[in-house]
């Protein structure tokens, strides 16, 4: 290969060392013996440190029991209604109350498909090998998302309360149709871009794309449902037992109603602290929404501990905060524990085992890939977070019933987004929302979708 000719191979000599190296020290082979039963994780455990990680918090909303998004990737939009159906829950003292997961991520998965069959149509003059045509074909619709993308939801389609559309099969177990979907998608971008390259007019390009959300809309009610046009909210007090109905309500008249006009006041936060997104500016992701007439993705890039101060400023004025993070690392399922202290593979293996946040986003070890809802933190006499309380969507089988807990040192490794109230923010920080976004790449790690 040109490419690689004055590529070193492996020799006899390099084997021979490698080996020699391998049996010099005991441990090694008593690693062998060890991992030749476990887990490189369980390996790794480190319990003294482990042990530190208690659940008591020195702020601690109280918020109803876990959801559970099974087999599906909408853990962004379990999260941002779990946010939501806690400003209900307050008003009328609701044990528990889940906003429809399932209406909301039904015109995501409609609104998804016109937004990936405009993209198509957009860069349909562009060769099929070219990275963003590339890109936008083989990630096709997925159920991952963003929470801007859940705001141009709500806004162009309101809410419904999950009796009145509540979970189908399809809906919490998306793999196989999804996978329908795709590669259905990908035979009409063939078409569409045939059509456009062979000098179809516009009107019939849009008339074909009609024809394909038509089929889209009947293909996603049949694993969805038809989306309710109005509904009856009911609920009932925990304390008293009042009961209380209001009957044919419209979707956009709930969320006005018992939401409100609440999203404009968010803006999603991140820390990104690599050289090409300097801090203190605005950024946004070509060809990543859900909308094509919503609001595009925005983003604040600020440093660690602007976005913690930020957050634990809405948690004390009582209000949970919608983040996203990388759960692939350092995490027990089971104890429901993020925390990279607990684990220490460089002793487990003698080695140096440390990747920074800067590099594990250039070099693609890390991204956002998960969205949950904190509820509480521990504060030292410092007033610095120790431990976060977190509200997942995995179920009440693991963790604490279903709520989880990351430790300070994890939180600013992996944790890269979060929603907050803008009047947390500083004048300073204000002013900058007003900036121009830069525009990333599609393929950008801030681009990656929560699921």
């Amino acid at each position: 290969m040109e490419n690689m000719k004055n590529a070193r191979p492996v020799s006899a000599a390099d084997l021979s060392s490698f080996e020699n190296a391998y049996h010099s020290k005991r441990y090694y082979s008593a690693m062998t013996h060890s991992v030749s039963k476990t887990s490189v994780a369980d390996a790794a455990f480190c319990p003294e440190n482990a042990y530190r990680m208690r659940r008591v918090y020195s702020i601690d909303i109280p918020t109803m029991p876990v959801t559970n998004q099974k087999a599906s990737g909408r853990c962004w939009l379990f999260a941002a209604l779990n946010v939501m159906r806690e400003i209900i829950g307050k008003r009328y003292n609701l044990e528990q109350f889940e906003l429809s997961q399932n209406y909301i991520a039904f015109w995501d998965k409609f609104e998804k498909i016109n937004y990936y069959l405009e993209s198509v149509i957009d860069t349909a003059a562009l060769d099929s090998d070219d990275r963003t045509v590339s890109w936008i074909v083989s990630t096709g619709i997925q159920d991952g998302g963003q929470w801007d993308m859940m705001a141009a939801l709500v806004r162009k389609y309101g809410l419904v309360s999950k009796d009145a559309m509540p979970e189908t099969f399809q809906s919490s177990n998306t793999g196989a149709m999804n996978a329908m979907l795709n590669t259905k998608l990908r035979a009409y971008a063939a078409s569409l871009r045939s059509m456009i390259r062979s000098g179809a007019g516009k009107d019939a390009v849009n008339a074909e794309k009609d024809r394909i959300l038509a089929e889209m809309y009947r293909i996603l009610c049949i694993c969805f449902g038809e989306p309710p046009k109005t509904f009856d909210f009911e609920c009932k007090n925990k304390d008293t037992l009042e009961y209380t109905v209001v009957r044919g309500l419209t979707p956009h008249e709930f969320y006005e109603k018992y939401i409100g006009g609440i999203l404009d006041d968010y803006v999603s936060i991140i820390n990104a602290p690599t050289a090409d997104k300097p801090f203190g500016k605005t950024y946004t992701v070509k060809y990543l929404g859900n909308v094509v007439e919503g609001a595009p993705i925005l983003y604040l890039n600020v440093e660690m501990n602007e976005l913690i101060d930020l957050v634990v400023k809405q948690l004390k004025d009582r209000e949970v905060v919608w983040f996203g993070s990388d759960v692939g690392k350092f995490g027990d399922r089971k104890e429901g524990v993020w925390d990279d202290l607990s684990y220490d593979y460089g002793a487990a293996f003698d080695m140096e085992y440390r990747i920074s946040k800067e590099d594990a986003l250039d070099y693609r070890d890390s991204c956002m890939n998960h969205a949950m809802v904190i509820t509480g933190v521990n504060l030292d006499a410092q007033d610095k977070p120790t431990r976060w309380k977190i509200e997942n969507s995995w179920g009440d089988a693991n963790g604490d019933e279903g709520y989880y807990m990351m430790s300070d040192t994890w939180f600013e490794r992996y944790v890269y987004q979060a929603v907050v109230n803008k009047k947390y923010l500083s004048a300073e920080q204000l002013k900058l929302l007003e900036q121009k976004p830069i525009e990333l790449n599609p393929w950008d790690p801030m681009g990656s979708l929560a699921d």
